[in-house]
């Protein structure tokens, strides 16, 4: 027998180990934030944790299903074509076939709630969400359309970082992306960010910190470094929650924290609110 302990109720409850052996899996899951463990069921439509809040991954696709009232794919058929790093073509073809996406980041145009917006969402389940080449291209064309349409761009950020096997091509994208946001917000058009779980690396470096405004998921985590890193360069103890956004917003690097259920009536709020600014 071993113990678990309930991280917000401290209470200790005794599991079974062997137990494990005889569960199919996936059928119970914990919470990668509190630790808690629940029957997979129990996350309800938005796979939320019921105890701390902390929203689990989602697939590009089953979070316009959940946000949207309709949604037009852009740029589907844009993908890296002779990636020459070894084994490359090889991951690229698992994480195409196991997201149904031509590359990390899904975009397209959308309304939320009856409000028409140029949608993006990262998918942590492609490599990670790197940022590679065409992930960078299909953002920055997302961007350029949304100029020319006078559109407000909502962008959901879920990355590791820089996708290493593209080297200098995938940082460059940090700069061709920050270059379409300055044109649309010089433009006088709405860029907003919402933070999910994981943002890290040049994703956070540049774009994912460039919104008008900047909304997050409970418990998500965002940075640039690993913890570890920077613990091995400073030589001390991070903080608790140290890259966790409930700091951020602490220290004003985001607007507001939003319950993953209540995101879709935030975003038409707001991108209504600019609307009528706008005329």
């Amino acid at each position: 027998m071993d113990l678990y302990e309930n991280k917000s109720s401290k209470e200790k409850i005794k599991r079974d180990a062997s137990v494990n052996d005889r569960i199919p899996d996936g059928l119970f899951l914990a919470c990668p934030y509190c630790g808690a463990q629940m029957y997979n069921k129990q996350l309800g439509e938005f796979r939320v944790c019921a105890n701390c809040g902390y929203g689990f991954r989602l697939q590009a696709r089953e979070r316009v299903s959940l946000l949207t009232d309709s949604f037009e794919e852009m740029d589907a058929d844009i993908q890296m074509t002779n990636p020459e790093f070894p084994g490359y073509a090889e991951k690229l073809a698992r994480a195409q076939s196991q997201t149904e996406l031509g590359e990390s980041v899904l975009t397209g145009l959308a309304t939320i709630e009856k409000q028409k917006v140029a949608l993006g969402v990262m998918d942590s389940y492609f490599m990670m969400g790197s940022l590679g080449s065409m992930t960078g291209e299909k953002i920055t064309r997302l961007f350029e359309y949304a100029t020319s349409h006078r559109l407000p761009v909502v962008l959901f950020t879920a990355s590791g970082g820089a996708r290493m096997q593209e080297g200098i091509q995938s940082l460059m994208q940090m700069a061709k992306v920050s270059a379409a946001v300055a044109q649309h917000q010089e433009a006088g058009l709405l860029y907003l960010v919402v933070l999910t779980d994981p943002t890290t690396g040049g994703v956070t470096a540049s774009f994912a910190m460039q919104g008008d405004i900047t909304l997050a998921e409970p418990h998500a985590l965002v940075g640039f470094a690993g913890a570890r890193v920077i613990e091995s360069t400073i030589h001390e103890k991070l903080p608790k929650d140290f890259q966790r956004v409930e700091t951020l917003l602490e220290n004003g690097f985001v607007d507001q924290i939003v319950p993953r259920e209540s995101l879709a009536p935030m975003i038409a709020k707001i991108v209504k609110l600019h609307t009528s600014l706008e005329e």
